[in-house]
């Protein structure tokens, strides 16, 4: 056992991790992974290739920005974290 520290909090191992394929954890909120004693998850999976067919890599982008309330712009990154409304580590696979 030990714990991965990572940007966005420590991770202890061995770790249960819930799967956001296309950018969301069916039918949990993030509050519901991260307010419940019984999973509390400190990261989750997310699959980049299905993120980049759908709903594509621009859109995460942006509607990351956006939630941010600002302009999307070249050059801005909103990014998966704000994408999905979760603020504890992800990890991608593909």
């Amino acid at each position: 056992y030990t714990t991965v520290h990572l940007p966005h909090g420590p991770v202890p191992t061995p770790v249960f991790m819930p799967v956001g394929t296309k950018g969301t954890l069916k039918g949990l909120t993030p509050m519901d992974v991260t307010g419940s004693n019984a999973l509390n998850n400190q990261i989750i999976l997310a699959n980049t290739y299905h993120l980049a067919l759908q709903p594509g890599t621009e859109l995460v982008r942006d509607v990351g920005t956006a939630i941010r309330g600002e302009v999307v712009g070249k050059g801005d990154e909103g990014g998966l974290h704000e994408f999905m409304g979760w603020d504890r580590n992800i990890l991608t696979d593909s």
